[in-house]
């Protein structure tokens, strides 16, 4: 668990299979993500019941909203290694009405947080598309920059995408 301003970032279990399936399942939420083919519920259900729990390689937090304990969207670092320090971020809000609300900035802040302090990383990393400005300025504001831009890697609706990569280093997260 680790603890933000606005948010508590806590580990995900099966109760929170539903959310995950409907904020997989919503074209706005997802309209900027790499997302898998459909799942059913059950699919869900089942994948969150055998999934292993967290490991330094892969950590999958749930955000909620603190004080009323909602889940509002997930937070995940993964592909860590000891040996580089380095660890990739993948976020998402998915109740529409907690958008605009700080809740993305604060629960980055605290998963960085939580990977420079507790991980012990040195560096992370993630990748947005382009034209995803929303998320391009929140990973701005705590301090990521861009590093390189894949050209036309992201598809969308019949069109090809550019994304950028962003790192944030152990020091300067703001």
């Amino acid at each position: 668990m680790a603890l933000g301003d606005l948010v508590k970032l806590r580990a995900m279990g099966p109760s929170d299979a539903e959310a995950l399936w409907r904020w997989n399942h919503d074209p706005d939420v997802m309209r900027w993500m790499d997302d898998t083919y459909p799942q059913s519920l059950a699919q869900v259900e089942k994948w969150m019941t055998e999934r292993a729990r967290n490991t330094y390689a892969d950590v999958l937090f749930g955000i909620e909203v603190l004080g009323d304990g909602k889940l509002i969207g997930l937070v995940a670092l993964h592909g860590a290694e000891p040996e580089k320090g380095c660890a990739e971020l993948d976020i998402y809000l998915g109740e529409k009405d907690s958008w605009g609300g700080g809740y993305a900035t604060d629960a980055m802040r605290t998963a960085c947080r939580y990977g420079f302090d507790d991980m012990r990383l040195h560096k992370i990393t993630l990748t947005v598309v382009t034209e995803n400005h929303a998320a391009h300025r929140v990973y701005e504001k705590v301090g990521f920059v861009d590093e390189g831009r894949l050209r036309q890697v992201f598809r969308r609706e019949g069109q090809w995408y550019d994304m950028f990569t962003m790192g944030l280093l152990e020091g300067e997260l703001r």
